[in-house]
This record gives C-alpha cells, sequence and structure tokens, in this order.
C-alpha cells in the first residue's frame, strides 16, 4: 500500500520534472543547430577545445559539474551575484537554477549527434542556393533545418529523455524543494531513504515507463525510411 501522500508527491514531481525537461529541451534547439553548424564549418583553432568543453557532461559526474555550479550560481557567485542584484532572487535552489544545471549537463547529448548529422549535409544543394544569391543564414535556415528534421526532432527526444533522469546535478543545485525543485529522481531517492519500497517500486516503474516510451521514439525518428 502507498503512503498517505504518495499520489501527491508524484505529481508535483512529475510536474517539475517535465516542466524543467521541456524547457530544457526548447533551449536547447535553439541554441545547438547554429553551434553545431559552426563547428562543422569553421578552421578556427579554438574549435577543438569548444568542443571538448562541450562535451565534459560526457565524462565528468554530476556531481562535478553541479558543485561548480553552486559555487558560480550562490549568492556570492559569479553568475549568482549579479543575477541577485537584477532579480532580487537566487539562482541556487530555483528552478531556474535547475534549468542552467540541465542545459550544460544534456549541451552534448544535443549538440553532438547535431554535428555528426550536418557533416553529412549535400554540398550541391548549398552550392546551387549561393549561386542563386541566397546568403549563408537563409541557406542554414531553409536548406541545412529542414535536411536535417528527422535528426533535429531526434535530439529533442534524446534531450528531453536525458533531463528526465538528471539527479546528481538536480541535487547539487537544486536541492529537495517539492513543487518547486524536486523532481522525480529526488522522490525516488527519498523514498528509498525512508524505506517506502512500495513508493519507490510504483516510482521506479513510472520512470522506467517514461524513459522506455521516449527512446523507442527517438530510435523511431533515427531509422531510415523504408519502401514497400
Amino acid at each position: 500500500m502507498h503512503s498517505e501522500n504518495y499520489w501527491t508527491e508524484l505529481f508535483a514531481a512529475t510536474q517539475v520534472t517535465l516542466s524543467l525537461a521541456a524547457v530544457t529541451t526548447a533551449v536547447l534547439l535553439l541554441l545547438c543547430p547554429a553551434i553545431a553548424w559552426w563547428f562543422t564549418r569553421t578552421q578556427n583553432k579554438a574549435r577543438p577545445v569548444l568542443e571538448a568543453l562541450t562535451s565534459l557532461p560526457l565524462i565528468l559526474p554530476p556531481t562535478v559539474i553541479g558543485f561548480y555550479l553552486l559555487i558560480s550560481i550562490s549568492p556570492n557567485g559569479f553568475i549568482g551575484l549579479p543575477w541577485i542584484k537584477l532579480t532580487g532572487e537566487s539562482l541556487a535552489f530555483s528552478f531556474t537554477g535547475l534549468v542552467i544545471g540541465s542545459l550544460i549537463y544534456s549541451l552534448p547529448f544535443v549538440l553532438q549527434p547535431l554535428v555528426t548529422s550536418f557533416r553529412n549535409t549535400d554540398e550541391r544543394l548549398l552550392e546551387a542556393a549561393a549561386s542563386l544569391g541566397a546568403s549563408p543564414v537563409t541557406r542554414f535556415l531553409f536548406l541545412v533545418l529542414p535536411m536535417h528534421k528527422r535528426a533535429l526532432i531526434s535530439v529533442a527526444t534524446l534531450g528531453f529523455a536525458h533531463t528526465l533522469g538528471e539527479f546528481g546535478i538536480v541535487l547539487m543545485i537544486g536541492g529537495n524543494l517539492e513543487g518547486k525543485t524536486r523532481v522525480l529522481s529526488i522522490v525516488l531517492f527519498d523514498q528509498v531513504e525512508s524505506l517506502r519500497y512500495q513508493d519507490a517500486h510504483s516510482t521506479a516503474l513510472f520512470m522506467l515507463a517514461m524513459a522506455l516510451i521516449t527512446m523507442t521514439l527517438v530510435y523511431r525518428f533515427q531509422s531510415p525510411k523504408t519502401h514497400d
């Protein structure tokens, strides 16, 4: 039998989790295509360093990233202090702080597949458009992006799915504020710590189902179209 407040707890955490995943995915879709295109086109010597920086979340423990983020967005941090002066609110242990952490942690899961996809762009179409007077921005918006529509849908789904399961960064910079920063992974952790195994089992199954559905969509969009 579930605890008395289980469904209220699950519903509130699901709202925060889905909101975080949706906002993170939307911002990444605005930023990553342009960054990925620049990575595939530039000869700038700083590119390998920038690519390495954007890939760090793939190998660094989330708690390491979360620790330095917490220092940066704390009330005395170089990001947190100006933010407080501007808004009067702290970034640490806030939903906005969670979004910043999620953007950094999910960045390579959206950016790197786009870089790979953009490297397979049909250059002949771009050259033809350029010969007709299309500017680089026009070619990118009306040729490159539609050409890689399936990749964009795939990375959006992957970024969303990755954000759903975040724990380390969320715990470090967001804490455990119900209805504000308490996501599903934190709820599950609390349930196990308090020996509420029935609740934990249901929450884990719910998260498993969400992850399975989302990843099925990822592979669905990644699969090449077949013709009878």
